[in-house]
């Protein structure tokens, strides 16, 4: 018999950092509470097995990844999710900077993409990137490297002029303010991307 208790714990206290990490990777808000929706629906389904896992959040994040990319949508599997718990509002703490981020990798392809949130966003090394995203760790490497070079022009329009109409010093980083519970090594993105920009000035 599944637990219901454990499972809407385990919900709880996962369900808003796992939907800031698939808008990050979506650039839609829409689209990552459905994914994480589902993801979560076929955590339900599979409970038993599932919290047994050393680490079910990932593989709820694994699932919402293969999801985003099947062409085909189960959207019944998400149905007992919505009922149970219903979508979240919004993804909380949402600074303008973090915003402006995840516009900057919405240009990007997106196995780069997802190869930045998981190391800069989740926290992850690059051998744990390279098992989640089931690649060699030296393509992770290739992928952070042609990734943050492909975001910086994008963000080096945060890097330059602010409201007050002043440039920024380089090398400076905008303040940025993830989820709460996101590991502050996001900021890395900006600051590699600052010098990557500055470099070619």
């Amino acid at each position: 018999m599944r637990d219901a208790r454990g499972f809407d714990d385990f919900y709880a206290g996962h369900v808003s950092r796992l939907t800031s990490q698939m808008y990050a990777m979506t650039g839609s808000l829409a689209e990552a509470e459905d994914l994480v929706q589902e993801a979560f629906a076929r955590a339900w389904q599979n409970w038993e097995k599932v919290s047994g896992y050393a680490n079910p959040e990932a593989w709820v994040r694994s699932v919402a990844c293969r999801i985003r990319v099947s062409v085909w949508r189960k959207a019944v599997n998400r149905l007992s999710a919505h009922r149970r718990h219903g979508i979240p509002d919004q993804v909380p703490d949402l600074s303008p900077d973090y915003v402006a981020i995840v516009a900057a990798l919405r240009r990007i392809p997106y196995e780069q993409r997802r190869a930045i949130v998981l190391h800069h966003l989740v926290g992850l090394s690059v051998e744990e990137t390279a098992r989640e995203t089931d690649v060699a760790p030296g393509t992770v490497k290739a992928r952070l490297s042609r990734g943050r070079h492909m975001m910086a022009p994008h963000l080096s329009d945060i890097a330059g002029d602010g409201p007050g109409g002043g440039a920024r010093t380089p090398g400076a980083r905008p303040a940025l303010s993830p989820p709460s519970s996101a590991p502050t090594a996001v900021t890395d993105v900006l600051g590699l991307a600052d010098q990557e920009v500055h470099h070619h000035d």
